[in-house]
């Protein structure tokens, strides 16, 4: 018998109002320097705005602790932003993290944790290139939307200067605690409600069915499946609504947990190929690649494929699965055409040869079915024609 494991899960809280518990929560994590009394919030300007920053550094301050803010994360966050912050925590003797927002703000934040403890800019631990330093800030994941599943892996994309999407990976990166806080998801847009549910959907049906997956984590994949189905359609249809927003924020951290453990696809290979030649919703990029290759994914009725489609709610038959996929990306109201929103210099060409740079290849290799070059053009030309 093969032997398989699974890597550890953060502690999680969950709750409504647990943003109010961030002192307790900092009370229980031991940091390298003893007793957290600095910390360094970290979040996008939107949190700012919703006054999520101001909540939490009341709580902070109302537990005597210190703290310093850091509110300009911008989406798909670069690496020169993350040494400046990193800078940030240093110069303020920062001993903890706490990542308030989406995915940007997560990776941002976990990125910082990781590097701060020594001098070296983030692109010296870019594709595993370096270990990171043996001292790390404590980190706290606090996710505002319900997809990215950041808050669970220990993985970090940030761009360069080139505006690559470039992985840092390694267990520094793992937050050591996730704090769920449905509330904090119901000001969400409908369209990013619906755009962050199906990343959430894609990382969960990749991570079950790629080359590396493995039963104990399919029990992660398999929930997070039928909670988004569960779930996202009314999270969409009626915002204000805490258990469909509770549930697909459960769903988005143990698909989290899921591609942590086992990874993603061909469907990822080429959402971030399509996101590094033009600005994307990274979940809709993954919805229509993932609609673009499930038909050629599932061809020979796998298992696992079946399996998926299980949780989706269909008969456990493969070939059901692409159509459930397509049913719901479309009911929740995710555009698949690109038609006219500034994608129309791509070609397929130049897709196929951004799916095939070296930072997407692991995500080629782990796809079930081997993905050939003539493929790569194949779904390429799918993605940009689709209507």
């Amino acid at each position: 018998m093969s032997s398989l494991s699974l890597d550890r899960v953060p502690k999680i809280v969950q709750g409504a109002g647990a943003l109010e518990d961030l002192v307790s929560v900092l009370g229980g994590i031991a940091s390298a320097a003893g007793a957290i009394r600095h910390v360094l919030l970290v979040a996008d300007p939107a949190m700012k705005a919703l006054g999520l920053i101001d909540t939490a550094e009341r709580a902070l301050r109302a537990g005597a602790l210190s703290v310093s803010v850091f509110d300009q994360v911008q989406s798909d966050p670069t690496m020169a932003q993350t040494d400046a912050t990193a800078e940030l925590a240093r110069t303020e003797r920062a001993q903890a993290v706490v990542a308030i927002g989406g995915g940007s703000a997560m990776d941002l934040g976990k990125s910082v944790a990781a590097i701060a403890g020594a001098t070296a800019p983030a692109s010296h631990y870019g594709l595993c290139a370096n270990p990171f330093p043996a001292a790390r800030l404590a980190c706290v994941c606090v996710p505002t939307t319900s997809g990215t599943g950041s808050e669970a892996t220990r993985t970090a994309v940030l761009s360069d200067a080139a505006h690559r999407k470039v992985w840092l990976w390694g267990d520094a990166l793992k937050a050591d605690v996730i704090l769920l806080d449905p509330v904090l998801t119901t000001g969400l847009p409908t369209h990013l409600t619906a755009a962050t549910g199906i990343d959430a959907l894609v990382h969960a049906i990749e991570a079950s069915t790629n080359r590396n997956a493995n039963p104990a984590n399919d029990m992660y994949c398999h929930q997070a499946i039928r909670l988004v189905v569960r779930h996202l359609r009314q999270a969409v249809n009626s915002p204000g609504d805490l258990a469909a927003r509770a549930g697909l924020q459960w769903a988005a951290t143990f698909a989290g947990i899921g591609i942590d453990n086992c990874g993603t696809a061909i469907a990822h290979n080429i959402g971030h190929a399509l996101a590094s030649l033009r600005p994307v919703h990274h979940g809709r990029a993954v919805g229509l690649a993932m609609r673009a290759t499930l038909d050629w994914s599932v061809a020979d009725n796998d298992a696992a494929f079946a399996a998926a489609a299980h949780a989706m709610g269909e008969a456990a038959d493969a070939r059901r699965l692409p159509g459930a996929f397509e049913r719901l990306l479309r009911q929740v109201g995710i555009k698949v055409s690109l038609a006219g929103e500034g994608h129309d210099g791509i070609t397929p060409m130049l897709l196929a040869q951004q799916m095939a740079q070296p930072e997407n290849e692991p995500m080629r290799r782990s796809n079930r079915r081997e993905v050939r070059e003539q493929d790569l053009l194949e779904f390429a030309t799918a993605v940009l024609t689709a209507n």
